[in-house]
């Protein structure tokens, strides 16, 4: 079984993101909406009309500015790449 790791290091989160060639995003509908500068999503591949791309240092001051920890799994449980990631509230273990 694979299992899903917690951080909050800048440097891993873009790593793990740009190695899967992920970009950092928000929820379109959310962004600029005065509520914590919006809901954090990586937007993979094929482009999603429902993210908006943002910068790093705009990505990275919402997540701290929400104390956020990023979930993600490196493997998949036959041993491929995953691309599983979900932020969640709370510090790293």
């Amino acid at each position: 079984m694979s299992s899903a790791k917690k951080t909050t290091d800048h440097k891993e989160i873009r790593k793990w993101i740009e190695d899967r060639k992920g970009r950092p995003s928000v929820v379109s509908s959310t962004h600029d909406n005065g509520q914590e500068g919006g809901l954090l999503r990586v937007d993979f591949a094929e482009k999603d009309e429902a993210l908006e791309e943002i910068d790093w240092d705009e990505f990275f001051k919402i997540f701290d500015e929400n104390k956020l920890a990023f979930l993600h799994q490196d493997k998949t449980e036959d041993g491929k790449e995953s691309r599983f990631n979900k932020f969640v509230s709370g510090e790293a273990d």
